[in-house]
């Protein structure tokens, strides 16, 4: 007996526990329970987002068919997109948050409370938005990180305002005649894809106002000088017209990337062939390096700026100034070509001179000395007792006067001593070429030139 008693009041007790432990239940009053705000949080609450009493169904989705347009059988429908905020990121790309707004009367609603009501990507498939897509887009997404950047805003008398973020790939009909020194024009179009202008008008809400830019936007190669928009009527012989929405922006190009990159280089190895002129015409392998250096660095450059552009079938304006430059390059090369021969004939000329006058060979050139001009024609061809046959031409004696003096006898020794110590003003022959002489002044005069016009017209 004392043992069935304890097992009576064991059970008791457990279950005085179990009832404990059960939530008690709150008397009803009618009114629903506000959460108390943190003191950490200080906003005021939007009371007209708050409903009071037995939620209600405001949208009634299930009542009507969303399949067909708005006002269907009667008017036709206006949409407006309204804002294209361009991000950066050119076949070309852009990042734009693209907004429709349209009236749909089965979307009102009433309410007090509730200016408007807010919306996800969930609920676009059960209502009608507009079909608009992009003409000549190649690549076109809706970000979808966390979730679909997609919202709808509906209004109490049934205004919509749908607003997406979207990243498209579109073809744009660059120009690339004056490349870099260009400007580019391109456009995106939108349009229904379905519904003609009998059934759907598209606008622009605000005109020019509806395109809104980053203001930090920048562009590696391209500066953004206009936007504006413009609409039009399309029209496909199959299936009618249809309102075509265009965005257009105006892209001018960096240049200064390019002067460092083409423009310098080029220039500098034009100038760097330039030094050969001043090199002794007898040093051959100076000469000769340094005009297939030039060369091969001016077609590398060449080969570089074709590769990183698109396969046209014209002439770019770099095109012209680099082959230009390459003209250049490759002419200082064939000029030393044309000096080295023609002091090759010339030397051949004076051997086969020694050879047939035998009292001439103790003339050596180290011996070739250069009257300044102080003393007349005839008193410099007397000199050494020289025929006057053997005298240099009129055309070898332009500027100065050459004066070859033998060593034969005391008489003409002694008359070389005078000259030396007189007025005259001996000095040694350099071995300058006519030619190079001309090509200091032409080379670099012609290619100033030339950039002159490039510039001018380009620029």
């Amino acid at each position: 007996m004392p043992y069935f008693t304890r097992l009576i009041l064991f059970l008791f007790c457990l279950m005085v526990l179990v009832e404990s432990r059960k939530p008690k239940k709150k008397r009803w009053t009618g009114q629903v329970e506000m959460p108390k705000p943190s003191h950490l949080y200080k906003k005021n609450l939007d009371v007209t987002k708050i409903r009071k009493g037995k939620p209600q169904q405001l949208l009634r989705v299930d009542e009507h068919d969303f399949s067909m347009r708005p006002a269907f059988g009667g008017r036709n429908v206006g949409c407006w997109p309204q804002g294209c905020e361009v991000l950066p990121s050119l076949d070309f790309t852009m990042t734009l948050y693209l907004r429709h707004y349209w009236k749909d009367e089965r979307l009102a609603f009433s309410s007090a409370n509730n200016k408007s009501m807010t919306f996800d990507g969930r609920l676009v498939k059960k209502i009608w938005v507009p079909d608009v897509f992009f003409v000549h887009s190649k690549r076109s997404f809706t970000h979808d990180t966390t979730t679909d950047n997609i919202m709808l805003r509906v209004f109490p008398d049934g205004h919509v305002l749908y607003s997406m973020r979207i990243t498209v790939t579109a073809m744009c009909n660059m120009d690339f005649s004056h490349f870099p020194l260009d400007s580019q024009t391109c456009s995106l179009e939108l349009e229904s894809y379905a519904y003609t202008d009998e059934d759907l008008m598209l606008y622009w809400k605000n005109g020019d106002e509806s395109l809104k830019t980053d203001e930090k936007i920048s562009l590696s190669q391209f500066l953004i000088q206009k936007f504006h928009t413009t609409s039009r009527l399309a029209f496909y012989s199959s299936t009618g017209w249809y309102n075509r929405l265009y965005i257009n922006f105006t892209l001018r190009r960096h240049i200064f990337f390019f002067l460092l990159q083409t423009y310098f280089p080029a220039t500098l190895m034009v100038m760097l062939s330039w030094v050969s002129f001043w090199i002794d015409r007898r040093a051959v392998p100076a000469r000769v390096s340094l005009g297939i250096t030039t060369v091969l660095t001016m077609t590398t450059i060449i080969t570089g700026v074709n590769a990183s552009m698109p396969r046209v079938s014209y002439v770019k304006a770099v095109d012209i100034y680099l082959w230009v430059s390459f003209v250049f390059v490759f002419l200082s090369v064939l000029e030393y070509a044309a000096v080295n021969y023609l002091t090759t004939v010339q030397e051949r000329k004076e051997r086969k001179l020694r050879e047939k006058f035998p009292g001439m060979c103790g003339m050596l050139h180290s011996k070739t000395m250069m009257l300044d001009g102080s003393y007349s024609e005839s008193e410099a061809n007397s000199l050494a007792g020289y025929p006057r046959s053997h005298i240099l031409t009129e055309e070898e004696r332009q500027d100065k006067i050459v004066v070859h003096l033998g060593l034969s006898g005391d008489a003409n020794a002694a008359r070389k001593k005078g000259l030396l110590k007189g007025q005259m003003g001996f000095r040694i022959f350099q071995n300058t070429h006519a030619i190079d002489k001309y090509s200091r002044l032409i080379f670099p005069a012609s290619y100033i030139f030339f950039n002159l016009i490039y510039w001018s017209v380009f620029s």
